[in-house]
């Protein structure tokens, strides 16, 4: 049985630990640590874990196996690597860090100590795009030709202290929600040929929209992000890839997830997909994309030869091109 420590109980911290309830055959959160008294009770007595209010205190006093940080993304570095330093594997949100430089010591440190870090680019283990994933690696529908991938939410003001629109703190929506699908097409494609970006600034240094092109050498792909609409506007997900042979759609917000063959006869691919429960708050429906990536990374400590998909090289590389869509988007 591994144990955990999880730093941050509000609302990503909250969904961690709904899927560790899932997965309590495997994981027993023994610790939690927030600020927030009353944020950190409510986590802890799901569990009878031991509550702190800082998770420096938690990573050097609890005894646990990994800690789990759902802190803001200008923490991130900061307990990752205090972490390593003291024995413990990570698991850490994503944006992996704010800047490159921060990338590059995380990248040291976990080279010099050993530990196993998972980022928590989820979208790589959503079920329709891990799907998606699999059938261009098979080569199922032949040659992919074109993809746009589309991220719209309401304006986020669930974040402690407002620090998601803080440039200095998120790196505003490109950095904190476009890197998604910046993430998968990378995944999906490989690095790209050559980028262009295109975006508008919530204020200075805090873009809201973006608009990025991939360019591959026979293909190319699409993703657009917004965070800046109106509190009752459905957040949605999508991505519509066109392969030589079908086309495939899905949107989350109508629920659609459609193969279109070129000869005809669209279809809807049958899913295994993982039953937990709701997030009850936030833009995300279904904690099943969390509770695969939890469940991943806790085979993955389990049986180190696995390949770790979401790997902190891999965390770290997204967050530079996150950095320079946005650099080309706003200069």
């Amino acid at each position: 049985m591994l144990k955990v420590g999880l730093i941050g109980c509000g609302f990503m911290g909250t969904m961690h630990a709904n899927c560790y309830k899932a997965l309590s055959d495997k994981v027993e959160v023994v610790a939690v640590a927030d600020l927030r008294n009353d944020k950190a009770k409510e986590l802890a007595d799901m569990f009878g874990a031991k509550i702190y209010a800082d998770g420096e205190d938690l990573i050097k006093s609890e005894n646990v196996d990994f800690v789990d940080i759902c802190l803001p993304t200008y923490l991130h570095e900061k307990y990752a690597v205090m972490a390593m330093k003291n024995d413990r594997h990570v698991f850490v949100e994503k944006p992996l860090c704010r800047s490159k430089e921060e990338a590059e010591n995380l990248i040291k440190v976990q080279k010099e100590t050993g530990k196993t870090v998972q980022v928590g680019q989820v979208i790589r283990f959503w079920d329709e795009y891990a799907w998606l994933k699999d059938v261009k690696e098979k080569g199922t529908y032949g040659k992919l030709i074109s993809g746009s991938f589309k991220r719209l939410s309401p304006r986020p003001e669930w974040a402690w202290e407002n620090w998601l629109h803080d440039a200095e703190k998120s790196g505003g929506m490109a950095l904190d929600l476009h890197i998604h699908d910046i993430d998968f097409i990378r995944y999906l494609m490989g690095e790209p040929k050559e980028v262009k970006a295109v975006g508008i600034e919530e204020k200075e240094g805090l873009t809201d929209y973006m608009m990025t092109s991939y360019i591959y050498d026979d293909a190319v792909l699409t993703a657009e992000g917004c965070w800046s609409y109106p509190a009752d506007f459905r957040f949605s997900m999508a991505f519509c890839v066109r392969f030589e042979k079908a086309t495939v759609y899905h949107d989350s917000g109508l629920g659609e997830f459609i193969v279109y063959p070129l000869e005809g006869g669209k279809f809807t691919p049958e899913l295994n997909k993982a039953d937990i429960g709701t997030a009850g708050s936030g833009n995300i429906s279904s904690l099943g994309g969390y509770y695969n990536e939890l469940k991943y990374f806790v085979e993955l400590l389990e049986n180190p030869s696995l390949t770790n998909i979401a790997s902190l090289a891999e965390g770290a590389r997204s967050v530079e091109l996150a950095l320079e869509g946005i650099k080309k988007a706003i200069n």
